[in-house]
């Protein structure tokens, strides 16, 4: 099974929940419709990764700020990185159906080392700069499910287990990316960097 590193520990996350369109503009960027209600999906542990690899041409990454969850409450932040094989997640999408060889794939969801969170979740912002460019920006403000929202969501109908990480969705600025490219992540509560993180990508 593969372990994710929470506060210089190794843990087994039993599943990864992902939530999906949680952002307006990014919706917009891949022409999406907004659903009515909260698009949620599963990754399989085999998708856990703390290393970043090439893929293929068509793949894309979504940075998202991702919680760590215990006694069925967020304890702990990380920066991670849905990785997405877009060709096939289109052609699944035209015919109806489901994601898991588009998304939940050996490899598919790369994680910065989990750091406890007791602050104001409303405080969080997120930042992605590959090859020291700003792509990707996240906050709680733009999140249109909001982290309170999505835990009464996914206990209505899943059961939420320690060590369960929620991926709370990408902004916008997704795209594909190449061999050597350099990711360097970053978590804020206010103006405190929580999480810093660099990846060369295999």
């Amino acid at each position: 099974m593969k372990t994710i590193n929470y506060n210089n520990k190794k843990i087994i996350p039993n599943k990864i929940i992902c939530i999906g369109r949680n952002y307006v503009e990014h919706i917009k960027e891949l022409n999406n419709e907004t659903p009515d209600t909260m698009v949620v999906f599963n990754k399989s542990n085999n998708a856990i990764s703390n290393e970043l690899y090439f893929i293929s041409p068509n793949t894309r990454f979504e940075g998202e700020i991702c919680f760590l969850i215990k006694n069925k409450k967020i304890d702990a932040l990380a920066f991670g990185l849905d990785l997405t094989k877009a060709d096939i997640q289109n052609k699944l999408k035209q015919k109806g159906l489901p994601w898991e060889r588009a998304k939940s794939f050996d490899n598919s969801a790369v994680f910065s080392n989990f750091v406890k969170f007791d602050g104001n979740i409303q405080d969080i912002k997120m930042q992605l700069f590959i090859n020291n460019i700003l792509i990707q920006v996240a906050t709680y403000d733009l999140m249109i499910y909001k982290p309170n929202e999505m835990l009464k969501e996914i206990n209505s109908f899943m059961s939420l287990e320690e060590n369960d990480i929620i991926m709370s969705g990408t902004p916008k600025g997704v795209n594909t990316y190449n061999k050597n490219d350099k990711f360097e992540a970053k978590i804020f509560c206010k103006n405190e960097i929580l999480i810093e993180k660099t990846w060369i990508v295999k």
